[in-house]
């Protein structure tokens, strides 16, 4: 990054603190969807100028309890829920077998953002799987193929010698969906919306699932 394009970047970071940081989140003009509310502010994250903004983290556990947590990429979102990507035998993919109730964190530190997400997870359809594979750069397709995720390896050599194999056995062909790779669907049964606020009190706006709707109830920081 250049001076200038970071100077750009420091004018993006304080045009965005009046989206929210001044003007607060109040529930009589918050949106009563959170799917909606959701888009809304990753729309203002993408906008500032932020590296990744549909970075998350991801949290699992175990039958019986036990924690952990990583960063994924989000790669949808819309009514039915938030959709990401991973092998099928990963670790997270494992504990989501065992236990699909997760919870997902966004934080957008230039718009002193963060929502919060819990819901149960699925796994999609295959199709839908396959549309997204064929989206993604060749290298990261040789990657899935390549690489059994969350195993143990010897050395990096061995895992480069993994990639040279799928190279020369797929060639210059479509590389194909692994059988072993697809994505997953949280549908969120909990979403909180936390907007950072002068003097640490903070507004924290959680939406509740209910049989008919969503319910909002304000939290203290």
């Amino acid at each position: 990054m250049n001076f200038l394009d970071d100077l750009r970047a420091h004018f993006r970071a304080i045009r965005t603190l009046s989206k929210g940081v001044t003007k607060g989140l109040v529930e009589l003009s918050a949106d009563p969807d959170p799917i909606a509310l959701f888009s809304h502010w990753y729309d203002e994250a993408e906008e500032s100028g932020l590296l990744l903004p549909e970075s998350m983290s991801l949290a699992t556990s175990t039958l019986t309890g036990a924690p952990s947590v990583r960063m994924v990429l989000l790669k949808g979102v819309d009514q039915e829920g938030f959709r990401f990507f991973t092998n099928y035998e990963s670790r997270k993919a494992i504990e989501i077998e065992a236990n699909p109730q997760v919870a997902l964190c966004f934080y957008w530190s230039v718009l002193e953002r963060q929502v919060r997400v819990e819901g149960s997870v699925s796994r999609l359809p295959k199709a839908e799987s396959e549309a997204y594979f064929g989206t993604r750069p060749r290298g990261s397709q040789i990657g899935a193929w390549a690489s059994d995720q969350s195993r143990k390896v010897p050395d990096r050599k061995t895992l480069e010698l993994k990639v040279v194999d799928v190279e020369g056995r797929f060639d210059e062909e479509d590389i194909p969906l692994p059988s072993y790779w697809g994505g997953y669907l949280l549908k969120p049964h909990r979403i909180e919306f936390w907007q950072g606020r002068a003097d640490r009190l903070h507004d924290r706006l959680l939406y509740t699932q209910t049989d008919r709707d969503w319910l909002i109830t304000r939290l203290q920081p």
